[in-house]
């Protein structure tokens, strides 16, 4: 009987904190995922990714131990020129017949300042997975602007910038591309 009253009372302790942790999702119209390279030392290339799904769960309260989890659609890849978008989809690059997505999961969430951090974690591509962070700016936290006009923007919303770089010679490309640097803006709803 002392069991179970000591893991009820341990329960209602841990009910407060878990109920402090919210869950976000990526708003479609509002997500983009751009990126650039190097072209072969002639001039920066540069293109997005239409199709991203990202869940955060936060407590606003403790940021450190937030977690992220983002997945791109590959063949999303979009550079503006029909005949470059085919090429990074194929075996040389991107390789999106067999690996249809490109995820990043958060290991660790380091606070920087007042509305900044660094969000460590795992980037997959090509089925090859290598460290990366993220360095992330929050923007707004809070009613959206919008609801006032739209009832879809009604609820609890975050705003965020990030940036990445991440050295492209683990992945395998057959042509050399260096280092892709990668901007992510995204506005995300409480679910």
């Amino acid at each position: 009987m002392r069991t179970i009253i000591i893991a009820a009372l341990m329960s209602a302790l841990a009910l407060p904190a878990l109920a402090d942790v919210r869950t976000y999702k990526t708003d479609d119209g509002h997500t983009e995922v751009r990126f650039g390279w190097d072209h072969a030392g002639v001039t920066r290339q540069h293109g997005e990714f239409d199709s991203a799904k990202g869940t955060l769960k936060i407590n606003l309260e403790d940021p450190a131990s937030a977690t992220l989890d983002v997945t791109v659609d590959a063949a999303s890849v979009s550079t503006g020129f029909g005949p470059l978008d085919d090429h990074i989809k194929t075996g040389d690059f991107l390789n999106v017949n067999e690996h249809p997505t490109i995820r990043f999961v958060s290991k660790s969430v380091n606070r920087t300042g007042d509305s900044t951090a660094d969000v460590e974690g795992e980037v997959t591509l090509r089925g090859i997975t290598v460290p990366a962070t993220l360095q992330v700016e929050l923007i707004h936290n809070g009613a959206h602007p919008v609801a006032q006009f739209l009832d879809y923007y009604k609820g609890e919303w975050l705003g965020f910038h990030a940036s990445t770089e991440i050295d492209t010679a683990p992945f395998g490309f057959a042509l050399p591309v260096g280092t892709l640097k990668f901007n992510i803006s995204t506005e995300m709803k409480a679910e």
